[in-house]
C-alpha cells in the first residue's frame, strides 16, 4: 500500500502519463507535417525530407517512406484530371497567366519527355531540383498522353530515386539545408 502510494504521487508529480501521450501527440503531428508538406508542389520531397530529418530529427529511413507516399498522393489524380481542368481552363481569360505559366513549363521540358518518354520520366521526376518533381512530371506525362499505368510507375520509381538522393544528401550534408 505504502509503495502504491509513492509510485502514484511520483507519477502524478511528474505527471509521465500526460508527457507520453504529448510526446506521441508530437510524433505524430510532425508525420503528418512531413506527409502532407510533401504532396504540396514545388515543396515536395526537397522540402520534407530535410524538415522531417533534421528539424523534427526523425529517423532518416521512416521520412524516405512517409514523404515518397505523400508526395506519391496526387499523381493519379494529376495523370488523370490534369488535361479536363486544363482545357476547362482555357476557356475563361481569368486563367490565362495561369495557363500560360503552365505551357510555357511544359513545352520547355515536353521535348525530352517525347523523345525517351519512359527513361526521361524517370530521370525528370528524379532530379531534385526546383520545378521537378512528381507534380511537374505527372503533369508532363498527362499533357503528353502518356499511358497511365506507365507514367504511375515511372514517376513513382523518379520519386523512389528523388526520395533517396535527398535522403542520403541529408543524413551525409546536413549542411547543405
Amino acid at each position: 500500500l505504502i509503495l502504491k502510494t509513492i509510485v502514484n504521487n511520483y507519477y502524478n508529480v511528474f505527471n509521465i502519463k500526460n508527457i507520453a501521450i504529448s510526446y506521441q501527440r508530437r510524433k505524430i503531428m510532425n508525420t503528418l507535417k512531413v506527409f502532407a508538406m510533401s504532396a504540396v508542389p514545388l515543396i515536395e520531397q526537397r522540402g520534407a525530407i530535410p524538415l522531417g530529418i533534421l528539424f523534427y530529427h526523425m529517423n532518416p529511413s521512416f521520412v524516405f517512406m512517409v514523404s515518397f507516399l505523400g508526395s506519391l498522393l496526387p499523381v493519379p489524380f494529376i495523370l488523370l484530371m490534369f488535361n479536363s481542368i486544363f482545357k476547362w481552363m482555357k476557356k475563361y481569360k481569368f486563367f490565362d497567366p495561369i495557363n500560360n505559366i503552365i505551357e510555357n513549363k511544359i513545352r520547355k521540358n515536353s521535348g525530352k519527355m517525347e523523345k525517351y518518354k519512359e527513361i526521361g520520366l524517370i530521370t525528370f521526376v528524379a532530379i531534385p531540383l526546383p520545378t521537378t518533381g512528381l507534380w511537374t512530371g505527372s503533369a508532363i506525362a498527362a499533357f503528353l498522353g502518356l499511358d497511365f499505368k506507365k507514367s504511375l510507375l515511372c514517376t513513382s520509381i523518379g520519386g523512389i530515386l528523388s526520395a533517396f538522393i535527398i535522403t542520403i544528401l541529408c543524413v551525409v550534408f546536413p549542411a547543405l539545408f
